[in-house]
């Protein structure tokens, strides 16, 4: 396949981007996204251009750094995969496609197609763990009766690898989804009902701080997920902020 690439370039946090076009041939449909990339940087790199950056690590749907917005859609035009689970197959022959970092005022750009995510770290340190006095008779987590309903969605919420395709696919930029995600993993064990309205208050405060929109209920988050979070963890974690509130 023969392709024109859109591409933002951006040297630094603080410079100003722009599109550039680039003119990529031989592209084969088994080629991941990122391997796509790959074949363009080499070009770039022999003719002693920049090439493009753009984060990535596992390359297999588990680390979440793979995060673009190709053609306006976060990951990309298919469903339930990462960018680097994307393959080139999705995409004809001659289509002209544009690359850009998720777009959000929390996700500042470091450079090109590298955003900078740590909100969502300081979200998940704010309160997304369980406190453990490993002093004395700790009890054994095995040996804790869980409801098999309520250790399936937990197991469900926490698939989310914090990518940020929510974010990005949002019109506010909000961050409910995965910080629902997160609340919920633990609310729903009895390991993390001692900690619950703490980490609840705890986590929606660090996400106000950090910037992101409010919910307004498009469900286009639950859309662009790659691991296909569902929208009842942001009913969910409404239910525990409304709780620890009252109390």
């Amino acid at each position: 396949m023969n392709l024109t690439l859109k591409i933002w370039r951006q040297k630094d946090a603080t410079s100003k981007g722009a599109i550039q076009t680039y003119q990529l041939e031989g592209v084969e449909p088994d080629m991941s996204f990122l391997e796509m990339l790959d074949v363009l940087n080499q070009e770039l790199i022999d003719k002693g251009e920049e090439p493009v950056v753009f984060d990535h690590d596992c390359r297999e749907g588990i680390c979440g750094t793979c995060s673009l917005q190709i053609n306006g859609e976060p990951h990309g035009p298919d469903r339930g995969v990462t960018t680097c689970q994307l393959h080139m197959r999705m995409f004809k022959d001659g289509d002209t496609i544009t690359i850009e970092p998720f777009r959000a005022k929390a996700f500042p750009v470091i450079k090109d197609l590298v955003v900078d995510r740590s909100s969502f770290e300081r979200i998940q340190q704010a309160g997304g763990y369980v406190s453990v006095n490993t002093s004395g008779n700790t009890q054994d987590a095995n040996s804790i009766p869980i409801a098999k309903d309520k250790a399936d969605a937990a197991f469900y919420a926490a698939t989310c690898i914090g990518c940020g395709a929510c974010v990005a696919a949002c019109k506010n930029a909000s961050a409910m989804l995965f910080t629902s995600a997160k609340v919920s993993q633990m609310a729903l064990l009895p390991q993390g009902e001692v900690e619950a309205d703490r980490r609840v208050l705890a986590m929606v405060e660090q996400m106000d701080k950090e910037g992101f929109g409010n919910c307004t209920n498009t469900g286009a988050c639950e859309i662009e997920c790659p691991k296909g979070i569902s929208l009842e963890n942001i009913a969910r974690m409404n239910r525990e902020y409304l709780r620890a509130s009252v109390k």
